[in-house]
């Protein structure tokens, strides 16, 4: 007898972007088309509890963006740009006219119905659109320790730089935060994620290359809902404000309990929930 939460069985499939660089992305259930775009440090892995859940309703496309997973590599050419060139690919393919993008995949698919009407409607969670400035003192160092095949001391430099990680984290010492994670994060989320380190810097350079241009976003047509956790630090929250204030058509909805990583594990049938009752 299946589990309750044992994941569907999903097919994978491969399909040329422009450029030429294969794009993977697993499919699961049946109805419309819908697409899934994960951020960065994610697999499409990370989003089949979020795509099991939306397959009640919708055949569900979770991508593996470029550098990751079957997909070929990002690049020395890699922008924000081929992004949303590998989107398109796998829309014309699947013929899909929905998305959901989380965090850098939330940027993506906003970039891309920016500029292309090819999605009907799109719900994004805490999409990765620069409001305020973005903090790049750390990828300095984050490329020096990547350089010295130190991916821990790396990812140390990225969570207390980035602006993601709680207050307290971020005023722990670097010595001190290395020395936990080597110890205590050895688990399958960092094999997943280890891979992603180099991905992760080009992929925050692009985002931090977007900053001032929140009004070139007035022409996503789709209408879009826009979600955020209610954990989100207060000051995040209310940058999701105003993006809120510059898409034409969107409904803007914190989910009390979660937090940035709404999307992935346990608490991914909720958002999928909300994202169901915007869809249908």
């Amino acid at each position: 007898m299946k589990q309750a939460n044992q994941i569907p069985q999903t097919h994978q499939r491969t399909v040329s972007s422009t450029d030429g660089t294969p794009i993977s992305y697993q499919t699961i259930g049946a109805g419309p088309g819908l697409i899934v775009l994960g951020g960065a440090l994610r697999t499409s892995q990370d989003y089949l509890p979020l795509a099991s859940a939306l397959a009640r309703s919708f055949t569900v496309h979770v991508v593996d963006r470029r550098g990751r997973g079957a997909s070929g590599p990002q690049g020395p050419q890699y922008t924000l740009g081929k992004e949303v060139e590998d989107l398109l690919a796998v829309q014309a393919e699947t013929g899909a006219r929905l998305a959901f993008g989380h965090s850098y995949g939330g940027l993506v698919v906003l970039e891309t119905a920016r500029s292309f009407q090819v999605f009907e409607r799109i719900a994004v969670y805490e999409p990765g659109v620069p409001v305020g400035p973005v903090s790049t003192d750390w990828m300095a160092p984050y490329r020096e320790r990547l350089s010295a095949g130190d991916p821990y001391g790396a990812f140390v430099h990225f969570i207390k730089g980035s602006g993601g990680a709680p207050a307290f984290v971020s005023k722990l010492p670097y010595w001190y935060l290395r020395m936990a994670l080597r110890v205590g994060f050895r688990g399958p989320s960092w094999q997943r994620m280890r891979p992603l380190l180099e991905a992760n810097l080009a992929e925050h350079e692009q985002m931090a290359g977007q900053q001032g241009r929140l009004a070139a976003f007035t022409a996503v047509t789709a209408p879009v809902l826009l979600l955020c956790g209610g954990r989100t630090p207060r000051a995040t929250r209310a940058e999701f404000d105003a993006v809120r204030d510059t898409l034409p058509q969107v409904t803007l909805e914190s989910v009390p309990g979660l937090d940035h990583f709404g999307p992935e594990g346990k608490t991914a049938p909720v958002v999928a929930e909300r994202t169901l009752q915007f869809l249908l």
